[in-house]
């Protein structure tokens, strides 16, 4: 690239970059503030070299609301609040969140045979971990966050395998397990005890950006199953509490409570030539 060259693609990036309407905190930054509070959260692992901090939790919680508030300056004209008002918001509903989580953690531990306790949901599982950021960043939408609360899903997403939208609507003890290709839309609702499989979608049925304040995912009421690789989609679908949606179903109608949708699948066994 010549000189000449040099300077007009300098421009050119320069120019783009003043259209942009947000400016957003580095991912690395959001996601090494999502693992720090998880850790301070649960802290159940530990490094090999561990800190002595004397001054012990209210140290790392108040370096927690000094990490927060450095992700939201550069988001700070599209706030609809000063930045001490969500960090408030954010930190004061912290700890029902907390309460949450713990539920959440607990019906993996119950509902898994091979978990050998909760300490090793906490520490190892992907379901909980994607379930704990969904929590987190579901906060920071509810406190009017833009945009961040979307990094904090996708760093947990590229860790897990497991896809959730900050802005979905999720009930008490949910339990996501193995989780590899769960994918679950902005506008689902999804009610209490709900267990979900692997490769599970819970999309849209048409894709339009017209869409985009319409309500396009599914409801999934109470105590309700879904198995693996099942595929419910839109945003008029309900399915009824206490069902089970069975492996490899595709369901774009509602259904009541107390069913039971099954994969119809068909064997056929080949005649031999002699």
């Amino acid at each position: 690239m010549t000189f000449e060259q040099q300077e007009i693609f300098f421009q050119r990036l320069a120019d783009q970059n003043q259209q942009y309407r947000y400016r957003l905190p580095s991912r690395h930054e959001g996601g090494h503030f999502l693992q720090r509070l998880i850790n301070f959260l649960f802290p159940i692992c530990q490094d090999c070299k561990e800190s002595n901090n004397p001054a012990g939790l209210p140290a790392a919680y108040r370096e927690l609301q000094l990490q927060l508030d450095c992700l939201l300056k550069p988001l700070e004209p599209q706030l609809e609040k000063s930045r001490e008002e969500v960090g408030e918001c954010f930190f004061s509903q912290l700890a029902a969140t907390y309460e949450l989580i713990m539920l959440d953690a607990q019906a993996i531990t119950d509902n898994d045979p091979a978990s050998v306790g909760i300490e090793e949901v906490i520490a190892i599982y992907p379901g909980f971990m994607a379930i704990a950021s969904y929590r987190i960043a579901h906060l920071l939408m509810q406190c009017g966050v833009p945009l961040l609360p979307r990094m904090l899903t996708e760093f947990a997403h590229g860790l897990t395998g497991i896809d959730i939208h900050p802005g979905a609507t999720i009930g008490k003890s949910f339990f996501i397990d193995h989780g590899t290709g769960v994918v679950i839309g902005e506008t689902t609702h999804i009610g209490n005890n709900v267990k979900i499989y692997q490769g599970v979608t819970l999309g849209a049925t048409y894709v339009a950006k017209s869409l985009a304040s319409h309500k396009r995912h599914p409801t999934i009421e109470d105590n309700v199953v879904v198995y693996a690789n099942a595929t419910i989609l839109g945003g008029s679908t309900v399915v009824g509490h206490d069902s089970v949606i069975g492996g490899n179903a595709w369901l774009t109608k509602s259904v009541p409570p107390y069913s039971q949708v099954y994969h119809q699948s068909k064997v056929e066994v080949k005649q031999q030539i002699a």
